[in-house]
This record gives structure tokens, sequence and C-alpha cells, in this order.
């Protein structure tokens, strides 16, 4: 008798591994909508002291790139915690990881390669999230 994905339980999940994902995920969630937040609501000329890029590209685009922030925040972690499409989670870090390289790679581009310490640092974990949640510690959906 052949069991399939569907029917065969979870593997055991360890604690480290459990407890390393969700504080990943809290972390990128506060990260991506603090940062979207600014983005969104700043002033421009305030977050261009902050930072140099914001004064130099469009504001629609700005405002924009807020949204993308605090969405990918928000979907890499109220998904599986609700356990409402648990999916989801993987895809918003899928998007995370994606993101974090767009900006490693605009800021280099531009000669900023002194401000990407930020940005490893949160593709480590969006990346991290992306692999757990996808291969080793997967959510089951609600009901």
């Amino acid at each position: 008798m052949t069991t399939n994905a569907i029917t065969r339980p979870a593997p055991h999940i360890s604690r480290a591994l459990n407890i390393g994902l969700w504080s990943a995920q809290s972390l990128i969630f506060v990260a991506f909508v603090v940062f979207g937040c600014m983005k969104m609501f700043m002033p421009v000329d305030q977050l261009a002291a902050m930072w140099v890029w914001p004064g130099q590209v469009p504001v629609p685009f700005l405002r924009f790139m807020g949204i993308v922030d605090a969405a990918g925040g928000v979907g890499v972690l109220l998904p599986a915690l609700t356990r409402i499409q648990p999916r989801l989670t993987v895809l918003a870090a899928l998007g995370c990881t994606a993101l974090q390289i767009a900006a490693i790679i605009f800021h280099v581009s531009r000669g900023e390669a002194f401000v990407t310490p930020l940005n490893f640092v949160l593709l480590a974990l969006s990346a991290f999230i992306l692999w757990g949640r996808a291969k080793k510690a997967q959510i089951t959906p609600r009901g």
C-alpha cells in the first residue's frame, strides 16, 4: 500500500526549527510593515534624510514600494498564524526574498553597496522562511 502526500502524516518538526521560523516570521513582519508604512506615509524629504534613494525616485513608485513591503510582511505572518490559506505564507516569503534580491541589485547598481547589510539580513530571514515553511515545517490549513 502506498501513501501519498495528502494521507501521510506531517513529519516531526523540531522545536528549535519551529521557534526559529516563528521568530523569523515575526521579525520580517515587523521590519516590512514598519518600512512599508514609512514609505507610504512619511514625507519624502524626511525619508530622503534617512535614505538616499527616496528623493531620487518618483513618489508613486516610493508609495507603491511601501504597499509591497507592508503586504509582504503581513503575508509572511498572518496566513500561517490564522492557518487560513497558509500556503500564502510561502508565496509571501518568495516575494520578500525576490524583493530583497532586487533591492540589493538596485543599491549596488547605484554605488550604494554600503547600505545593503540590512537587505542581506532580510534576504536571509525571508529565504529561511521560504525554505522552512515550504519544505520542513508546513502549516496545515484550518479545518
